[in-house]
């Protein structure tokens, strides 16, 4: 029975899982996104989001804090250099684990855990084209306006293009 037991041990002893858990968040943020099994990636979860927290503050005391779990200078660099700017605004949830399936060999459940805001997928940051649909044949009505408004600019220039060509002949004819 597991009553009271919050810490997943993944079957290794404590040395072991701290230096698994240190890789693996050394190549979560080297890569933005790695595979592995839900457990492993749910430990892992909870190792390396304290670690983002702290890397939102660039002070020495932090940057040696995150070494101290990663051991790995060029990680922690990274970390604070490219990460953490753009996680700045973001309160928690800098992972996000999905789920891929069973692995062929021992049919273990596999997943994807990588790190929300540099997955373009799912970003907002992309220029999308919003548009409301409705019920009633709405789409056909607002791509007819978006092109009567194309039309509109092209109109006006064309007529004022033609009141400063009638503009210039009654002129020669004066």
């Amino acid at each position: 029975m597991r009553h009271g037991k919050k810490v997943n041990h993944l079957g290794r002893k404590t040395a072991h899982r701290k230096a698994m858990l240190s890789n693996m968040a050394c190549s979560l943020i080297q890569h933005k996104r790695i595979n592995t099994t839900i457990a492993k990636a749910k430990a892992l979860r909870g190792f390396v989001e304290p670690l983002l927290t702290k890397s939102k503050s660039d002070s020495t005391h932090s940057r040696r804090t995150v070494f101290s779990y990663l051991q790995n200078k060029e990680v922690v660099t990274e970390l604070f250099r490219e990460v953490a700017p753009k996680i700045a605004t973001r309160n928690g949830g800098y992972t996000r684990i999905i789920r891929t399936g069973y692995r062929l060999g021992d049919n273990a459940e596999m997943c994807m855990i990588e790190l929300v805001d540099f997955n373009e997928i799912y970003s907002n940051t992309t220029d999308k084209k919003t548009t409301r649909r409705s019920r009633r044949g709405g789409a056909k009505k607002e791509v007819e306006a978006t092109e009567a408004v194309v039309e509109t600019p092209e109109a006006t220039e064309t007529e004022s293009n033609e009141e400063t060509s009638s503009e210039e002949t009654s002129t020669e004819e004066n």
